[in-house]
């Protein structure tokens, strides 16, 4: 029964995370109908790397992989009193760490964004340095609502902790139309940025009244007499190291990006923004879903071993049936999709067709990065968090190298427009993330034996999804140039998906369709 409500949490994590995803699409669709690839824009996307740095670190990655595998075994065993003492112990320690990271913050801004956007010396700067001082309070109620998290997702509450997100960008859509008409862009970003604070502190109460209920409470105090509190405390070092090594490549992308031409961040943000939706949908959903199963089971080596390799086997597969035609689509059909969710008013079709080339180096890399987070979880249920942070650190170190080179000298050498070389970070973060995800296989098939081979079916995945594509391309040159962009969209992607379903892997897609019938 196991694997079956793992793909059904699998699902409410999907869920959870496209309802989210949908609205963060609409906000981004307004933003970009507003601000377009502008100055403005430019300075509210480096802005917001801070609080979107925190959240991906404190809710996917620490807190994921050093509180949830203790509190679920601890809940597993029937040690409810102690589950709830660590919940308090992290949350207090949490809210600490918080309260200084945002008076830091605050103090710190300026050097912040020197550090983020060291090309950018105009008038972006100053406004940069604005919005970050505004954003620093949202982002520290994002890590306390990553600890809401942590408790749902260790009890199997998996949609309201992936959904609840949907209130943060409601705040933000609703500035956006309601000032956007007659505000300057610079006075817009502002606004927008004080909308984030106030989702921000919506998403964090709409969980709590939920997860006092499954504590009975919260127990507050440091609790450093537990084991099970140290156990957390030791892995919160390396998980955060590696996590935000991880992260770091993101911030070196902007840094290498505002040497680029006025646009460029922007570009990187809105490519970043498509790119996400199956890393979180697929990478994030399985990986999340899978973490609590893979921590709580007990057992001999051997039987420990067997488990992880079952639900590696299943969940590699899922991963690589819906993350190929995305990685695909990126890459050929990346001006349709980009068009349908962006073009209006300051974002035009130009602009799409130069962030479909962003979009298409980040496809290099997607099915390593979505597939590479489901070993580092199995790593994490096995309460190893060193062996992640040394590839993680030989990721970012080869994606600082190539990224430069391929952004900056190497479109200089060829004559090529200096615009076009954000792709050139995309697609080297993506062969650097193909590295880690190798180190990441071999080293977990030392720890529990060979994984079942996955080349027959993702052979299979990818000549489906390309061969889609190119009825895809039938289909758009025939709608035309002249077509609105989401009319093209569903003439065009229609019968993409539709093709690759049929025919890549029928009982995959009847499986998902049940489940969403269910729902």
């Amino acid at each position: 029964m196991k694997p079956r409500r793992s793909r059904g949490a699998a699902f409410l994590v999907a869920a959870g995370i496209l309802l989210s995803k949908l609205f963060g699409l609409a906000r981004d669709r307004v933003f970009g109908h507003y601000f377009g690839r502008s100055g403005a824009a430019d300075a509210f996307r480096a802005a917001m790397r801070i609080p979107n740095f925190l959240q991906t670190l404190f809710g996917e990655g620490v807190l994921s992989a050093s509180f949830i595998p203790v509190y679920s075994s601890l809940l597993a065993a029937g040690k409810k009193d102690e589950a709830d003492r660590v919940a308090g112990a992290v949350f207090s320690i949490l809210a600490v760490l918080t309260s200084l990271m945002v008076l830091l913050g605050v103090l710190a801004t300026p050097l912040m964004i020197e550090l983020i956007v060291p090309g950018v010396h105009d008038q972006r700067r100053e406004l940069a340095i604005s919005l970050v001082r505004i954003l620093f309070p949202g982002a520290g109620l994002l890590v306390m609502s990553a600890w809401c998290l942590g408790v749902l997702n260790s009890h199997r509450k998996f949609f309201l902790s992936y959904s609840v997100s949907v209130l943060w960008n409601i705040a933000m859509i609703a500035a956006l139309v309601g000032f956007g008409p007659r505000a300057s862009q610079e006075r817009l970003a502002v606004i927008v940025a004080w909308a984030s604070v106030v989702g921000s502190a919506a998403q964090f109460l709409a969980q709590v009244p939920v997860v006092l209920g499954l504590l009975r409470g919260l127990k507050l105090g440091f609790a450093l007499d537990l084991e099970s509190v140290r156990t957390v405390i030791r892995s919160f070092g390396p998980v955060f190291i590696s996590r935000g090594v991880v992260q770091l490549s993101a911030y070196i992308d902007s840094a290498l990006a505002s040497w680029l031409p006025e646009g460029a961040i922007a570009g990187l943000a809105y490519a970043q923004t498509v790119y996400l939706l199956p890393v979180s949908l697929f990478g994030m959903a399985v990986s999340a879903s899978e973490l609590p199963e893979m921590s709580s089971v007990a057992g001999a080596q051997d039987e420990i071993a067997a488990h992880l390799r079952r639900r590696l086997e299943s969940g590699l597969r899922r991963i690589a049936f819906f993350v190929i035609p995305s990685a695909v689509a990126f890459v050929a059909l990346g001006d349709v999709v980009l068009g349908a969710i962006f073009q209006s008013g300051a974002f035009r079709h130009r602009d799409a067709v130069e962030v479909w080339a962003i979009l298409a180096g980040s496809g290099v890399g997607l099915l390593a990065s979505t597939q590479g987070r489901l070993y580092s979880s199995a790593f994490y249920a096995l309460k190893d968090t060193r062996t992640p942070l040394r590839f993680a650190l030989t990721r970012v170190a080869l994606t600082t190298v190539l990224g430069y080179l391929c952004s900056q000298p190497l479109p200089v050498a060829l004559g090529i427009d200096p615009q076009w070389g954000v792709a050139g970070l995309t697609a080297s973060a993506g062969v650097s993330g193909w590295l880690e995800f190798l180190l990441l296989r071999r080293a977990l098939v030392g720890r529990i034996g060979a994984i079942s081979s996955v080349r027959g079916y993702q052979f299979r995945f990818w000549l489906t999804a390309m061969g889609a594509a190119a009825l895809a391309w039938g289909a758009k040159i025939a709608a035309g140039p002249s077509l609105h962009p989401v009319l093209l969209a569903l003439a065009v992607l229609t019968p993409y998906g539709v093709t690759y379903l049929l025919l890549a892997d029928p009982s995959q897609a009847r499986a998902a369709f049940a489940r969403l019938r269910s729902f």
